[in-house]
């Protein structure tokens, strides 16, 4: 696992008439504050990334759909230098992917259908602490 990433299971609980999906709580130990919260989409087979923050901690959740998250530990300081970590997030893998700061990331639709994703972020999005790299920029083999 790299340095400061965790996969957290979360809860769904049945009720009458459909779900309750719990995403994060305040005294969840990989909450570290609350900035803004936002859904994104991503189609089938449509990679995104790479990208890294520099200041924000991600908490992704996808209640719909599937998606395909790669991690990538770049930094100097880390045990896992130069390590990758894939996660696949939906209601059937329901958990919380918290990704700290300046670690690189990239996504994946992998469902058919909409792939819903929603990122609790600790603080809100500034463009300014955002580094954005091209796909070849880090090699991964994305197929599926």
């Amino acid at each position: 696992m790299i340095d400061g990433l965790s996969v957290t299971p979360l809860d769904i609980i049945d009720v009458t008439g459909g779900n309750v999906l719990h995403i994060i709580k305040a005294s969840d130990k990989s909450y570290s504050g609350f900035g803004e919260a936002y859904f994104s989409t991503v189609d089938y087979g449509v990679i995104r990334g790479w990208k890294r923050h520099r200041d924000m901690t991600l908490n992704l959740v996808v209640p719909v759909g599937s998606v395909r998250f790669i991690a990538y530990d770049n930094r100097n300081n880390s045990s896992k230098v130069g390590s990758f970590q894939e996660v696949v997030l939906s209601k059937e893998h329901y958990n919380r992917l918290t990704i700290p700061p300046e670690v690189w990331v990239g996504f994946q639709g992998i469902g058919s259908g909409v792939n819903l994703l929603l990122n609790i972020a600790n603080i809100p999005h500034d463009d300014c602490e955002v580094d954005h790299m091209p796909l070849e920029s880090f090699t991964y083999n994305w197929n599926v």
